[in-house]
């Protein structure tokens, strides 16, 4: 499918809103929701006592932003076989395709699918092994692959969903590579280091500021390893 095509389809479902961003040394134009809390009125009682499930992921932002430019700037993801968790309308896993990874991009909301994969296109990304778009539910992980780097913006905003989400990383991550997690310092985030210190990870953590709507923020990214032991 066309993106021309795609956008079209969506543009029938939603109303959207569309932005060329700067991000890891590339101009990146990202089509979203213009406004996400419509959505609200889409979840029915019976999807939300089920999952509590929010439309979190039709939101950009800023987190994936300084990660994005962590990863490319600072890390360097070239070669290097990645996965993103949560990744909303897809700008972290665009943003390392266009730095040379190869990457799998997921979010467990199905809404966010064909956003990814809109976004990849009108940035000259094809839909193929090296840029796979699919749901993944980070409490069930049934993946076999392991990765080299597993990353996720802006996760870590519900206690509930802290040793899930570590616990994704344990199964995707290879014992060698490195999970990099971008919150804005949010208080229910830190209790993710009790928890990587239970499960025999060890974690540092960066800070980059961000201009973002007229406010700097400060996004803390953790790296967590595997322990030798694990």
């Amino acid at each position: 499918m066309t993106a021309d095509r795609l956008k079209a389809q969506l543009a029938d479902a939603y109303s959207l809103a569309e932005a060329t961003y700067k991000i890891a040394g590339s101009s990146l134009r990202i089509t979203s929701v213009a406004d996400s809390y419509a959505l609200l009125d889409r979840i029915s009682p019976e999807e939300f006592v089920k999952d509590e499930q929010m439309p979190y992921w039709a939101e950009i932002w800023p987190s994936s932003f300084v990660l994005s430019n962590y990863l490319v700037g600072e890390i360097g993801v070239e070669g290097k076989r990645c996965i993103e968790l949560g990744a909303g309308v897809g700008v972290v896993g665009i943003a390392l395709r266009k730095a040379g990874a190869s990457v799998m991009v997921t979010d467990y909301a199905t809404e966010a699918l064909d956003f990814i994969k809109l976004n990849a296109l009108q940035n000259g990304i094809a839909l193929d092994e090296r840029f796979e778009v699919m749901q993944l539910d980070w409490r069930d992980i049934r993946l076999a692959e392991q990765f080299d780097l597993v990353c996720a913006a802006d996760v870590l905003y519900e206690r509930r969903n802290l040793l899930p989400i570590l616990l994704a990383i344990d199964k995707l991550l290879k014992p060698n590579g490195t999970a990099y997690v971008a919150d804005p310092r949010r208080q229910i985030a830190s209790g993710i280091l009790t928890l990587a210190e239970e499960n025999q990870f060890s974690v540092q953590i960066a800070s980059r500021p961000i201009e973002f709507g007229n406010k700097t923020l400060s996004v803390d990214i953790y790296a967590f390893k595997k322990s030798p032991l694990a």
